[in-house]
């Protein structure tokens, strides 16, 4: 993976994907402490990054794969940002979903065209299903995030934050992404590498879901123990990625944990003072900007709000919170 790869991603991107903006508010300096700018990728195409990852992948297929299909496990982006890149590129989709999505992403994926298939996250394996039904059905894979072309399409968010950050004239600062697997988080970091080398990236993630926090700190992979039980279902992930754990190692700083009460009020203080809707997994690293400020450094903290598919009764119990 290297920033050449990125800048092709971004070359077959370009109008297509969106360029999300850079925002900010003097309320949410104030809570925390020091200036606050959000990448608002809530705003992208299905509302959430994945859209980036979906379409460099699928761009890169064979005529040959494009006509057999592809198929692809997510809780909800990921699912929807293939669904519809798949449908733009006139090419069929499996989706393989966990039965306690959200009502609203599994609405989203079928109503862009794709077959979902559920499954029970605690006691099922989705790789498993996924190699099964791709050999059966000769359909081509697509990884949520350990895929070099997906990596790539996600960082092309990072080249977008190191032009935005410098026309607002900072050019150090902690860039704190939400994490799961560690895509948007490792594309970020090697975008930031080549185009802002004064930047450092933080993963954030929910506690006792903070596989990629614990394998920084460790330097060897870490799992969760448990699969499912948080409302961040955005970036729950079993493990960081063999690809993206490398890239993370080398390039990110110490991961940053949010609990769940702090992940809904950053979603209502992102919708009252920026006016956006964050999903909890999407608002994590704004909680860490907020929320975890004797943790990050410098006068200036740029954060990722990464996807903003979310359940209008989990949005109600956020905007009923204190932020």
């Amino acid at each position: 993976m290297d920033i050449d790869r990125i800048d092709a991603a971004a070359a077959r991107l370009a109008g297509h994907a969106r360029r999300t903006p850079l925002l900010s508010s003097p309320f949410l300096d104030e809570i925390a402490g020091r200036r606050v700018l959000v990448k608002a990728e809530c705003l992208q195409h299905t509302g959430s990054f994945k859209f980036r990852g979906a379409w460099s992948a699928i761009s890169k297929l064979t005529p040959e794969e494009r006509a057999a299909g592809i198929i692809a496990f997510s809780s909800g982006n990921h699912a929807q940002g293939i669904a519809a890149a798949a449908k733009m590129h006139g090419v069929p989709a499996v989706i393989v979903m966990p039965s306690d999505a959200p009502a609203a992403k599994v609405a989203g994926t079928r109503g862009l065209g794709a077959e979902v298939v559920p499954y029970d996250r605690a006691t099922e394996d989705r790789d498993e299903i996924g190699a099964r039904l791709a050999a059966e059905r000769g359909l081509t894979l697509v990884k949520p995030f350990d895929e070099p072309e997906v990596i790539a399409g996600q960082g092309t968010c990072g080249l977008e934050i190191a032009e935005q950050a410098a026309e607002a004239g900072v050019t150090e600062a902690d860039v704190i992404v939400c994490c799961g697997g560690g895509g948007l988080t490792s594309g970020i970091a090697l975008a930031l590498e080549a185009r802002a080398p004064g930047m450092r990236v933080r993963p954030a993630e929910p506690e006792g879901f903070d596989d990629v926090t614990r394998s920084l700190a460790s330097g060897e992979i870490e799992s969760n123990a448990q699969l499912s039980g948080n409302i961040c279902d955005a970036i729950i992930t079993p493990r960081p990625g063999n690809i993206t754990f490398p890239i993370m190692k080398r390039l990110c700083g110490p991961g940053l944990v949010v609990t769940e009460e702090e992940a809904l009020r950053a979603m209502h203080a992102a919708f009252r003072h920026l006016k956006i809707v964050a999903e909890p997994g999407g608002a994590v690293a704004l909680a860490a900007a907020l929320y975890r400020g004797s943790e990050i450094e410098g006068d200036a903290v740029i954060c990722t709000v990464s996807g903003g598919n979310v359940d209008p009764d989990v949005f109600r119990r956020a905007l009923d919170t204190t932020f």
